[in-house]
């Protein structure tokens, strides 16, 4: 008996949610086709404070041409940016927040809104193995923010998210160098090692870019025609003792030092 009526509640429970929800959309497709611009604009604003963005964002998109140039048309246009955030789709929401701020300069929420356009920058920024070019347009953005407002609350923020991604940089621009080490294409590899630490001259592997560069100049060398030698193994020389001068305890010293060994001072003599 116990379970018949709980089966019965459970029937009577659903019946209700689908006879709300049939009225629900209903509701919103008369909505959707009214002429009452007012009655769509305070369903579209009760709508997104329901967190309801979708059904938000359409209500608002068939009200833009109604309201601009109105307080009304403002709002529309902060609580788009707003609706196309909460639904994750940050390229639009930050097209929109920029144009917010641009069209609206002396509005209390043009900071607010130019913060966003690169925040949403950097929540679109991929993982290091994929192409950077949103990384990239998220600093441009963070610092045209910073510029703009350089007393603003956000600005420890910015600095912490800039840091991130420029370590994203950072670790995609050594993966491509590892990379090409590994390939063997030993040219390639300390060229972009060597852009790694002037592009980076903070960075925190330092010490291992400097081991690759000094295996990595002793290969290059050791393939390299005679006439060339010399002053590539030279150079594998000057990246071990950077390393040793600049990390004396490093654990990559002890394998380096057959590496150096093989490049004996009779034999540079030899390649003059």
């Amino acid at each position: 008996m116990y379970f018949c009526a709980m089966v019965r509640k459970l029937i009577i429970f659903l019946s209700i949610v689908s006879i709300l929800s049939t009225w629900s959309c209903s509701s919103y497709s008369k909505l959707l086709k009214s002429t009452d611009n007012d009655a769509k604009y305070e369903a579209a604003v009760d709508y997104y404070e329901k967190k309801d963005y979708n059904r938000a964002l359409e209500l608002f998109d068939l009200l833009q041409s109604a309201f601009r140039g109105t307080n009304k048309g403002e709002d529309i246009n902060y609580y788009s940016a707003y609706c196309y955030y909460y639904i994750e789709d940050y390229t639009v929401a930050s097209f929109y927040f920029k144009r917010y701020a641009e069209t609206f300069p002396g509005s209390p929420r043009a900071e607010e809104c130019m913060y966003m356009n690169a925040y949403c920058y950097y929540l679109d920024s991929p993982r290091p193995s994929l192409d950077q070019s949103n990384t990239n347009l998220a600093i441009t953005e963070l610092q045209v923010f910073m510029d703009a407002y350089p007393k603003s609350e956000h600005i420890p923020g910015c600095n912490i998210l800039m840091d991130e991604l420029r370590d994203k940089l950072e670790l995609k621009a050594f993966n491509i160098a590892v990379m090409y080490y590994r390939m063997e294409d030993y040219m390639a590899s300390i060229t972009s090692f060597e852009n790694l630490l002037k592009n980076f001259p903070d960075t925190d592997r330092r010490e291992e870019v400097l081991k690759y560069m000094a295996r990595g100049y002793y290969e290059y060398a050791d393939r390299s025609i005679p006439s060339k030698q010399r002053e590539r193994f030279e150079k594998a020389i000057d990246a071990y003792n950077s390393l040793l001068y600049m990390y004396p305890d490093s654990e990559y010293l002890k394998g380096l030092e057959k590496t150096v060994n093989l490049i004996s001072r009779e034999k540079l003599e030899k390649l003059k």
